[in-house]
């Protein structure tokens, strides 16, 4: 029945002529006039969703300098500061929300920018040094990415800004000096890569040998590829790492393997590497480890619990970029300390970075010095990118970008040389821009 009243009541508009219509009045079948009741109000509409990423575009500006936060972090290390993030980029910016509510970094950049931006050696070294990285840096970078053309073409998949692929650190905060000399060896090195049954070589390299190079077979346990194959080194003795010595204190050791869970805190006696594995002797046990769990524990505690003291070489007194460096070391006892007696720096495979510095004050070209380490390649013609885009930063939780100058515009609106700063929120990004400073 009440459906029935509530039919009729639909069909009162078409009876009662046109008060129903327009909603103040309306006439029941016995001519009795009566108001309409009023409609409510409609619910204010729903927020939109805010989106998962944000662009910001150069367009006329010279860079953005970008600044940002990360989640933060407990630690036990002394000296410690809270991680953040601090860089400037010549190209876009895409900010985009992760899965875990933070925030990740692309850049996008013309290619030859990008490799300018590539901070593995000192500009100050030799030129045919500078030109041989330029050009395996461009190859290593193709290969990544798996570039095979058109010539000018853009990128949609990201190449990292880490040692994981090759350090991009964009423009430098600070003047650095000479850096003109490797900003021309990109330049006179454009279009020339290393080439592979018509692919670009994956031109990998690292800093500083143990005499030798390995094949990435030995190493990556990848298949062999015919130009990454062992060769002697003996040209890369300038190196600062190309042979160091570090004592390590036992009751140190037992600290450092502690904290990561390696070793129960007694103190230890003696430390033997046996090959592969590094027996670790104190407290009536005797306890084999993994040697590269071993050397990452001490690289990763060491500086975190003795800032101060660690990494250095007794020999010389200088820093080390890691307290034992690489796996090429012995070890010897002392009364209080063991002894790591090494070489080296890096993984060991395709061109030692010192070993073409020491090759070029040798008066070696360019094409020579890859030849040498990259199985006989020399520098051909290859397409190369338009643009290409790296990953700079990921796990941030606000970032704050300022453009250097004016015509930047923020997904499409005008930023006015005003900054913008970026934070999650709900499901999505949030933008507030702020007047410039």
């Amino acid at each position: 029945m009440a459906l029935v009243i509530l039919a009729g009541a639909c069909t009162g508009e078409d009876l009662g002529g046109a008060g129903g219509r327009d909603g103040k009045t309306s006439t029941d079948r016995s001519g009795t006039t009566t108001p309409a009741p009023t409609p409510p109000d409609d619910p204010p509409p729903a927020p939109a969703p805010l989106p998962r990423a944000i662009s910001v575009s150069l367009g006329a500006a010279r860079a953005f300098t970008v600044d940002g936060t990360y989640p933060p972090i407990e630690s036990s290390c002394r000296r410690f500061r809270q991680p953040t993030f601090e860089a400037a980029y010549p190209g876009d910016v895409h900010v985009e929300r992760e899965d875990g509510g933070t925030l990740r970094v692309i850049v996008t950049v013309p290619f030859d920018t990008y490799l300018e931006g590539i901070a593995e050696v000192p500009p100050s070294w030799p030129r045919a040094a500078l030109d041989a990285q330029a050009i395996a840096a461009r190859s290593y970078a193709l290969a990544r990415i798996g570039f095979t053309g058109p010539d000018g073409a853009d990128l949609d998949t990201p190449i990292c800004a880490t040692a994981d692929c090759q350090v991009y650190g964009g423009i430098p905060l600070e003047p650095v000096p000479d850096v003109r000399r490797w900003y021309a060896a990109v330049r006179r090195t454009a279009g020339r890569t290393l080439v592979f049954e018509g692919r670009p070589a994956d031109a990998v390299y690292f800093s500083t040998s143990n005499g030798r190079t390995y094949g990435n077979d030995e190493v990556f346990g990848s298949g062999p590829l015919p130009y990454l194959r062992g060769i002697v080194e003996h040209d890369d003795g300038a190196s600062p790492t190309s042979r160091w010595r570090v004592p390590l204190r036992y009751r140190d050791l037992a600290a450092f393997l502690t904290a990561r869970g390696l070793w129960d805190g007694r103190r230890i006696v003696h430390v033997v590497r046996q090959g592969d594995v590094v027996d670790v002797r104190g407290g009536g046990t005797t306890r084999r480890i993994d040697e590269v769990e071993f050397r990452g524990a001490v690289n990763g505690a060491a500086p975190c619990l003795f800032p101060g003291r660690y990494p250095t070489d007794s020999r010389v007194g200088s820093a080390l970029p890691l307290t034992i460096p690489s796996r090429w070391y012995t070890t010897s006892a002392g009364g209080r300390s063991v002894v790591f007696t090494g070489r080296g720096w890096g993984h060991g495979v395709g061109m030692v970075q010192w070993g073409a510095y020491g090759k070029a004050r040798r008066g070696w070209t360019a094409e020579r010095i890859l030849a040498a380490y990259y199985g006989g390649l020399e520098p051909e013609p290859f397409p190369e990118p338009g643009r290409i885009r790296v990953l700079v930063a990921d796990g941030l939780t606000s970032l704050r970008i300022a453009p250097r100058g004016t015509g930047a515009t923020l997904d499409g609106a005008s930023l006015d040389g005003r900054s913008v700063t970026i934070e999650p929120g709900g499901r999505g990004v949030r933008a507030r821009v702020r007047s410039a400073r």
